[in-house]
């Protein structure tokens, strides 16, 4: 009997084309990228070019981009890294109840730090309220973290929005767009907002995959300590 797949939100096979890009690096080129020689450096030019592409895929610029394991670690990055980074400045965040566990398992761990978090509902067609957006703000509030697009009904949320009443508020905006980038156009300047999160793996990538978009100016608190790969981010 053949077997249909039909769950592509969840993941997605990896592609033929994908396959073939990565073949040479699973052989040949296998050098460290942080090392000095000829083996480091093919392989630097080939994270280099990657960051172009994701660059180029979302509209910003290569050095707005670092690459992790995938949309949690985003995630958690966006998040804990903005909210550790400016918790003089205040511990108030807003976000949906409808989010993935990705984040709502980040905001509960935030909360056992002293954070506080508003989880805003959603209507009957999954959406958020924007007017209630920006009644939840507070003089203490640092971050608003709304999903692009949701997982299991697909609402696309409002955060061009969104995003301009936190500008107004100057608070920070992080999306995570797993479920949108590779299927509908993301454009990071039109969104407006200051962090954005990339799962490879939900658009034929490899699992293990992905990147978070760091508008220029944002600062993070480093998460993984270790060598300084990733502008020294992990």
């Amino acid at each position: 009997m053949k077997k249909i797949y039909l769950d592509y939100n969840a993941t997605t096979p990896l592609h033929e084309e994908v396959i073939e890009a990565m073949r040479p690096y699973l052989g040949d080129y296998f050098g460290n990228p942080s090392s000095s020689h000829w083996f480091g450096a093919q392989t630097r030019k080939a994270v280099e070019n990657a960051r172009k592409q994701v660059a180029a895929l979302i509209n910003c610029n290569p050095d707005e981009i670092i690459f992790t394991s995938g949309g949690t670690e985003s995630n958690n990055y966006a998040i804990k890294g903005l909210a550790f980074a400016n918790k003089s400045k205040g511990n108030h965040i807003i976000t949906s109840a409808i989010e993935h566990p990705a984040v709502t398992e980040v905001c509960k761990y935030l909360e056992e730090q002293g954070f506080d978090i508003t989880y805003l509902p959603v209507d009957e067609t999954g959406l958020v309220n924007v007017k209630k957006v920006e009644e939840s703000i507070t003089p203490q509030t640092i971050l608003i973290t709304i999903m692009h697009a949701n997982n299991e009904v697909g609402t696309i949320q409002p955060i061009v929005s969104i995003a301009s009443i936190a500008r107004k508020h100057q608070i920070a905006v992080h999306t995570d767009a797993a479920q949108s980038i590779g299927k509908i156009p993301v454009d990071v300047k039109e969104l407006n907002v200051d962090l954005l999160s990339v799962a490879g793996h939900k658009f034929y990538a490899p699992k293990g995959i992905g990147a978070l978009y760091i508008r220029r100016g944002i600062r993070l608190e480093k998460q993984i300590h270790g060598a300084d790969h990733e502008q020294n981010l992990r």
